[in-house]
């Protein structure tokens, strides 16, 4: 009796998910991914009731595999250090059932990966097309060899070529206006409680405790697209050095090895929703499928949500039948069509949400920056929670059917 087999291209935190997801389906699963070797730097994630809630039903628990941290208050506040919007995370805990956690992105990404059977995941492997995407796919890879597949997903980034391939017509990424420095910090001796982001005129800065004693820095700046400085450490403490502590202390450290340990992306998203999130037998999950911009921390926490939607629509990984070809009556189509159904509603909210406030957090004209940060003081906590309800309680499965670890 044959397995059915999923190719996923892309091993980012959607593509892993993805993939254990469909392991514990009882589906066959092979990872191709581009990078040489498992990334040892990067920066953190923040995971949202949202994404905690998808991860349970697949029997992770984030916080155990990858070491998590909880702030004991979470918020907003000025570049003077004035808070202009802060809540305790027991407070969210009460109201979402679980608090939100921060993790370093490299450690859960090994994780995942070290859940999924041997050599399932290569690196090093370019997929290069799908051929036959809406009969028995035949995924290529620049390497080699080819690889048949009953699925493909397609979770290769937010400048994935394969939706460039089989959404030759969709308008693709809209640059934002801003570009994003990321990087971790040892700081162990700074005991900072909050995790914060910090509004100035057109900059931003955001600082996130990890639970080793590192710090997960970010920092946003509206400027044209590829503005590249010669030395990061140094633009950062040109724009942020005089901001409120502890920013100019964990600026002392960013940098002090490795400069290259400082990530620079300009910031995109997509400029239009995909007409569906699946082709034949490709889906589209992740920035793959909807790219937005960080200002919610919803993107790796859609992804989450898609793939553990994806697995849980699929059927089993028992085809049924011992042939090599596509297997009679097959449900994989329905089930990627129900899959565009149960997500492209969803992450499309949550990407125009998030643009809608990356343009709150960009201004630049102290007249509006000065009303903004009335505005968001002068907001009750309950309130401005309960515009979060729809984003932490908003993870469904569809239909009767769970997707359950092996």
């Amino acid at each position: 009796m044959r397995r059915r087999h999923a190719v996923v291209a892309g091993a980012g935190i959607g593509g892993l998910t993805a993939a254990l997801a469909l392991h514990r389906r009882g589906w066959r699963v092979t990872v191709c991914e581009r990078a040489p070797e498992p990334p040892t730097t990067g920066a953190g994630i923040g995971l949202a009731p949202n994404a905690l809630r998808a991860l349970d039903t697949i029997g992770v628990d984030a916080a155990r595999a990858a070491g998590s941290a909880v702030p004991a208050t979470m918020g907003v506040r000025r570049s003077d250090g004035r808070w202009l919007t802060r809540v305790e995370t027991a407070y969210m805990a009460t109201r979402y059932g679980m608090p939100p956690i921060a993790v370093p992105r490299p450690a859960f990404t090994a994780a995942l990966a070290a859940a999924l059977p041997p050599g399932a995941l290569r690196y090093g492997a370019t997929v290069t097309g799908v051929d036959d995407a809406a009969g028995r796919p035949t995924v290529r890879t620049a390497e080699g060899p080819d690889l048949p597949a009953d699925l493909v997903v397609a979770a290769d980034g937010i400048h994935s070529p394969l939706r460039r391939a089989y959404f030759p017509g969709h308008p693709g990424l809209h640059y934002i206006g801003e570009t994003a420095w990321r990087t971790l910090v040892d700081a162990p001796d700074l005991a900072v409680p909050s995790m914060s982001e910090t509004w100035g005129r057109g900059q931003r800065f955001g600082v996130t405790p990890l639970a080793d004693g590192r710090y997960y820095l970010y920092a946003t700046a509206v400027v044209p697209a590829g503005t590249r400085p010669a030395d990061p450490r140094a633009e950062l403490s040109r724009r942020f050095g005089s901001w409120h502590d502890p920013i100019p202390a964990l600026l002392d450290r960013v940098g002090r090895f490795d400069p290259a340990d400082v990530l620079q992306n300009d910031l995109y998203d997509l400029a239009a929703p995909l007409p569906r999130l699946h082709h034949g037998r490709i889906a589209w999950l992740g920035d793959a499928a909807h790219a937005m911009a960080p200002n919610l921390g919803q993107g790796g926490c859609q992804a989450i949500e898609d793939a553990v939607v994806l697995a849980h629509l699929l059927p089993a990984g028992d085809s049924g039948h011992s042939g090599d070809g596509a297997d009679p009556g097959d449900a994989v189509p329905a089930a990627l069509a129900a899959y565009t159904a149960a997500r492209r509603g969803r992450t499309d909210a949550v990407r125009l949400r998030a643009r809608r406030v990356g343009r709150l957090g960009a201004l630049r004209n102290p007249i509006a920056a000065t009303a903004r940060d009335l505005a968001v003081r002068a907001t009750p906590n309950r309130l401005a929670l309960r515009g979060m309800d729809d984003l932490f309680n908003g993870f469904r499965l569809p239909g009767p059917t769970r997707v359950t670890p092996g």
